[in-house]
């Protein structure tokens, strides 16, 4: 192992200015068995690091190499396993626990020694030792290997002291007048060895040569000795003065001490008297506002709103542990609660009483507009309610349960007043669409009959539930004043197919548009200001708060205080509950006025389709989730309904259209009145949202004529051979279509085309004869694409057009020819 150990010395730490102090044999605890050497090193320079090095041979096992170091600062325990029986295995844990075996117990002994040594003088962090004998760690290793490779270096370690370059000169001339003191390092330490002794006894004659000046010596230390003892003496009692001093002076200090510590103190009392008197002082001003504060004028609500947020920050202060335990602090705090309540309950109080107010000057002004069809404004009480908003959110921070109180106060009262405000408003405006005729200078006037029984008779036709009840005929009475100045209720295509434009009453659809866009526009601006209200005033915003788990399909107010409530909604959700239920009667009424309007004219649905569609549009806008936006977006879904049921009667009455045998031949009757149609209907879905719907009407509108049918019949999954088999498309009812159209109608259709077209057209560039010759393509490929049809589902049944291509050529050439 002495020859390992100077091997590493000079081929791996010599270079690298460090000195191996204590070695080991080891390789890893439960592993195959690779072994290495630990090694226990120091540097040479100062500051000195210590190491514990790990060293391996080479793979060609020639040489050895430095494979890993850790530095002795970092190692924290050190475990020998067992400090009573010999254990070659340790566990040195650094970053981690590595864990070795020794080739023997006595090589790990000493390598602990070495590593306790080294760091009882090097290290301020002592390594924790584990399981390690104590005489290990006292003593050093005996003798033998074990002793030269740990206690042996250590001790030199100990003894060792660097050379100077004068020490190092004066060596090196010595060595070079001895020629063999490299050669025979023996005889050259005899060699020295004799001269010190002569130096010694030189250095011992010089000595007893100088006998009396160390004598003179001598006297010279008893008289320095007899000057310390007095010099002592004095100092003895100058510290028997001093002593007495020191004490006077500790308890001057103590004395200081105390007064410091009593100042502090001091201090801090103060600090926390001012903060209770300037957090929890309520003035004598705000304590009169809470107590008889005037609620009715504006300087008494300023005054009282400051005084309840003073009150607010003062119950809200936050206090330092054990200012709960003070008896002032527990009776500001009782006086604040009994404030508090006070206050709460004269706020309460008073605007129950503004709200009973208001609602009798409300009600007042209510008969001012029942003869009108406009709703009264409340912007006056909004205004008034809104000088409280302030202590509405002071009631809502302090006192949940009355701001409850007050919240559903507000809403039963407020749903009885719009509910009579509504109902009438709803009352003059179906009186208005159904009880007006034509006077005989074309003006709208009243039907003549009191205003009273034609109210009854509108309450006939929608009852208790807001619906239509009423009887036809009771309708009738209501929209027709004679049978002579007015056209019958039934507005079909078949209808206006017998009348001639100036027969319809395009008047009262005028009137009745009016009427309707009239009632969405009082409504819109009522809903949005009390929406717009009732989030100012009632501090409603985005914040969740607590209420209990109830349905608001009905949009109830929660009977109970919120804060006994057991899950979260919105606050944006509460101000859709109160507006349904202040305004529960706005969708029926509206759905009232729509059947009625639909009774009286089914065209109707299609003004108040263009109509609601706008309005639903700039609620959507405003704010897409408000309670005006959802509800006439429900009542949208009606009038679409109403709108799909007018043009499904139309189709219906197409597809059942009968023409008498004494008719004359001509075009069918819903020709005439589906243009007639079109042209109502492009009026008034010209720039609207919904044209969409117009043009898909129109397309289930166009394919009821009898082609379009047997067309729709193949599409569905018939077979064409077995079309003509179907009631309503069997072979005769083919020759009816057929025997419509004969040429001579059609020649006469065509001219009147012709004619249509020349006035839209102008004369340059030809465009009338590019135009009329693409019509004729059209012409005959439609002719071609019936022709086909019918030979395809009408096999074998020998009918054809009363007319041939040749014809039609003949017909669009003479027409031609003759403008």
């Amino acid at each position: 192992m002495t020859a390992i150990k100077h091997a590493l010395q000079r081929d791996i730490f010599t270079p690298n200015d460090e000195r191996l102090l204590s070695i080991v044999n080891v390789c890893k605890a439960g592993k195959k068995k690779k072994n290495c050497f630990l090694c226990a090193t120091v540097t040479t320079e100062r500051p000195v690091q210590v190491k514990v090095v790990k060293v391996k041979k080479t793979d060609k096992g020639d040489f050895y190499k430095r494979q890993m170091a850790w530095e002795l600062q970092d190692l924290t325990e050190v475990d020998a396993k067992d400090a009573n029986k010999e254990n070659p295995e340790f566990d040195l844990h650094f970053e981690k626990v590595y864990r070795w075996v020794a080739s023997s117990t006595a090589e790990k002994n000493s390598f602990i020694s070495c590593i306790w040594k080294l760091n009882q003088r090097y290290l301020r962090k002592k390594v924790e030792f584990v399981n390690v004998s104590p005489q290990l760690l006292e003593e050093s290793v005996p003798s033998g290997e074990s002793q030269s490779v740990a206690g042996g270096d250590e001790d030199a370690l100990d003894d060792y002291q660097e050379l100077n370059s004068h020490d190092e000169q004066d060596i090196e001339s010595m060595m070079e007048v001895c020629e063999y003191a490299i050669s025979n390092a023996e005889a050259f330490a005899e060699k020295l060895s004799r001269e010190l002794q002569v130096l010694d006894g030189a250095n011992i004659q010089s000595i007893m040569a100088s006998e009396k000046q160390v004598n003179i010596l001598m006297q010279l230390l008893d008289q320095a000795l007899a000057e310390v003892d007095n010099i002592e003496g004095k100092l003895l009692s100058y510290e028997e003065m001093l002593q007495s001093v020191k004490e006077q002076m500790d308890q001057i200090s103590q004395s200081n001490r105390l007064i410091q510590i009593s100042n502090t103190n001091n201090g801090k009392l103060l600090d926390e008297i001012q903060f209770l008197v300037n957090y929890m002082d309520l003035s004598k001003g705000h304590i009169k506002a809470l107590q008889e504060g005037d609620l009715s004028s504006p300087k008494g609500i300023e005054a009282c709103i400051n005084a309840s947020e003073a009150l607010s920050q003062c119950m809200n202060v936050a206090l330092k542990p054990g200012h709960d335990k003070l008896m002032a602090v527990k009776q500001q705090q009782h006086m604040f609660s009994e404030l508090r309540d006070t206050f709460a309950r004269r706020l309460t109080n008073h605007l129950n009483n503004v709200f009973v107010h208001q609602g009798h000057d409300q009600s007042s002004t209510l008969s001012q507009h029942t003869a009108e069809l406009t709703l009264p404004k409340h912007s006056p009480l909004h205004r008034d309610l809104l000088r409280y908003a302030k202590l509405m959110e002071w009631l809502k921070n302090t006192q949940r349960e009355k701001y409850d109180g007050l919240s559903r106060t507000y809403v039963d009262y407020m749903t009885r007043l719009y509910e009579r405000e509504i109902k009438d408003f709803f009352e003059v405006a179906k009186i208005k669409m159904a009880g007006t005729s034509k006077d005989g200078k074309g003006k709208f006037a009243t039907l003549p009959r009191k205003e009273s029984a034609l109210k009854q008779e509108v309450e006939s036709l929608h009852g208790s539930s807001g619906k239509l009840t009423g009887s036809t005929s009771s309708l009738n009475k209501l929209a027709v004043s004679s049978s002579n100045s007015r056209r019958s209720q039934s507005s079909s295509l078949l209808d206006m197919g017998n009348m001639s434009a100036s027969d319809l009453d395009v008047a009262d659809r005028t009137r009745f548009d009016k009427i309707f866009e009239q009632v969405l526009s009082e409504l819109e601006p009522l809903c949005l200001a009390e929406q717009d209200f009732i989030s100012k005033f009632f501090k409603l915003q985005q914040n969740p708060t607590l209420v209990e788990n109830v349905d608001d399909s009905d949009g109830t107010v929660p009977s109970r205080p919120l804060s006994e409530h057991r899950h979260s909604i919105s606050e944006k959700d509460m101000v859709r509950m109160m507006m349904n239920k202040i305004f529960q009667s706005i969708e029926t009424e509206l759905n009232s006025l729509i059947a009625l309007g639909d009774k009286i004219d089914s065209f109707n649905s299609l003004y108040m389709l263009v109509k609601m569609s706008h309005h639903v549009w700039t609620a959507e806008n405003v704010d897409p989730a408000s309670y005006l936006s959802t509800t006439l977006g429900n009542v949208l879904v009606t009038v679409k309904r109403n709108f799909d049921k007018c043009i499904s009667g139309q189709i219906r009455q197409m597809e059942e259209v009968k023409i008498s045998k004494k008719s004359k031949v001509g075009i069918l009757p819903f020709v005439t009145g589906f243009e007639e149609f079109a042209k109502l209907a492009e009026a008034i879905f010209r720039n609207a949202e919904r044209r969409g719907d117009l043009d898909k009407a129109y397309i289930k509108l166009i394919r009821a004529h009898f082609f379009e049918g047997v067309e729709a019949r193949v599409a569905q999954g018939v077979r064409e051979e077995e079309v003509s088999y179907q009631l309503a498309f069997n072979k005769q009812e083919l020759r009816k279509v057929i025997k419509e159209y004969p040429g001579k109608e059609v020649k006469k259709g065509l001219d009147n085309l012709y004619k249509k077209v020349d006035k839209h057209l102008c004369e340059e560039e030809n465009l009338l004869q590019v135009v009329w010759h693409s019509m004729q393509d059209e012409f005959i490929r439609q002719y071609k694409h019936f022709e086909g049809l019918i030979n395809r589902c009408y096999p074998g049944s020998g009918i054809t057009m009363e007319f041939t291509i040749q014809d039609m050529l003949e017909y669009f050439s003479s027409i031609a020819q003759s403008h």
